[in-house]
C-alpha cells in the first residue's frame, strides 16, 4: 500500500472538493437583494427581515400561522368539469393543471378552511398565486360558494385572502361567470348577518378585484400590495401619461379611501381578531397562552 496514494491524495482532494449546497436553503429578497436563510424567512412568515418586503406565502403556510396552534380543518370544494372548452394554447389545459398541481402541491388555486383564531371561530379562504397566478376559474367560484355555505351553516365570519392575476383564460366565459357567482356567495353571508372581511395581498388584480375582493365589510391589505383591475403599465400605455408614485399600491388606496387598513403580516392575526370580535359583539380576546378548550 502506498500511503501517499491511499491517504494523502484523498485528504487533499477532500479539502479542495466543492460541497454541494441545496438550492432551497437561501432566498433572495426581490426588493432589497438580501440573501435570507430559509428557516429565518419561514419564522418571519415570508417577510424580509432586512427591508420588510412581503413575499408570497402559500395558503397552508398562512393558515398555519393564522389559526390557533396551526390547526384547521379543510372544507371540501366540489370539483368542476375539467377543461370544459377543450382549450389549448402552447399546452393543453389539463397539462397546465397537472404542472401547476405538481409545482404547488395543491389541487387548485384556492384553499378553504375552518378553525379558530384566539378562540374566535371563522371560515377562511386563501388564494395560491403559485397555482396559475391564482387565476379565478370554476373551482375558485365553487370554493367561494362552499366557504359562504360553511360560514352560514356554522354562523361564523368569513375571511378571504386574495392573490390573483385575474380570470382564467382557459375557461373563457365560464371564468367570467364566477364574478357574479362569488358576489352572490358574499351576499349569502351578508344576509345571514355575518361579517365578511377581505385581506388583499400582492397582487390582487382583474376580475377578482372587480368582484369578491372589494366587497368586504372591512377591507385590509398587506403593505405595498398591488391592487387593481388593469395594471399600471396598461393604464400608462392607454392614457399616455406617467402615473403617480405608488399608484395602485395598498398605501395609495388607503389614502384614497378604498381600503380600511394596511397591516403588516405579523400583526394581521391580532387585528383580525379585534375586528371580528367587534363586528360579532364579543368581548376582547384574552392575550397570551390559552388553556385547551373545554370538551362537552
Amino acid at each position: 500500500m502506498n500511503w501517499i496514494t491511499n491517504y494523502v491524495r484523498p485528504k487533499i482532494n477532500s479539502l479542495f472538493s466543492r460541497r454541494e449546497t441545496p438550492d432551497n436553503l437561501w432566498t433572495k429578497c426581490p426588493e432589497c437583494g438580501t440573501m435570507l436563510f430559509h428557516r429565518e424567512l419561514a419564522d418571519n412568515q415570508n417577510v424580509c427581515t432586512s427591508c420588510d418586503h412581503h413575499m408570497a406565502i402559500s395558503p397552508r403556510e398562512r393558515f398555519t400561522a393564522l389559526f390557533d396552534g396551526g390547526i384547521f380543518t379543510e372544507v371540501k370544494v366540489p370539483e368542476p368539469i375539467v377543461d370544459p372548452l377543450h382549450f389549448r394554447d402552447q399546452k393543453k389545459y389539463p397539462d397546465r393543471l397537472k404542472a401547476a398541481q405538481k409545482a404547488s402541491g395543491e389541487r387548485e388555486a384556492m384553499l378553504v378552511a375552518e378553525g379558530e383564531i384566539a378562540r374566535t371561530p371563522i371560515v377562511a379562504v386563501a388564494q395560491d398565486f403559485s397555482f396559475m397566478a391564482g387565476s379565478m376559474g370554476m373551482f375558485v367560484g365553487n370554493a367561494m360558494v362552499a366557504a359562504a355555505q360553511a360560514a352560514v351553516k356554522h354562523k361564523r365570519p368569513l375571511v378571504v385572502f386574495t392573490a390573483a392575476g385575474g380570470a382564467r383564460m382557459q375557461e373563457g366565459i365560464l371564468s367570467l361567470m364566477q364574478m357574479p357567482r362569488t358576489t352572490v356567495a358574499v351576499q349569502m353571508v351578508r344576509e345571514a348577518g355575518l361579517p365578511y372581511v377581505t385581506v388583499l395581498t400582492h397582487p390582487t388584480t382583474g376580475g377578482v378585484t372587480a368582484s369578491y375582493a372589494m366587497l368586504g365589510d372591512i377591507q385590509m391589505a398587506e403593505p405595498n400590495a398591488l391592487i387593481c383591475f388593469a395594471g399600471p403599465r396598461v393604464i400608462e400605455q392607454t392614457i399616455r401619461e406617467k402615473l403617480p408614485e405608488g399608484f395602485q399600491r395598498a398605501e395609495y388606496l388607503l389614502d384614497h379611501g378604498m381600503l380600511d387598513r394596511v397591516t403588516h403580516r405579523k400583526e394581521l392575526k391580532d387585528e383580525l381578531v379585534t375586528i371580528l370580535r367587534m363586528l360579532t359583539g364579543q368581548p376582547p380576546a384574552i392575550k397570551g397562552e390559552l388553556t385547551a378548550p373545554a370538551t362537552k
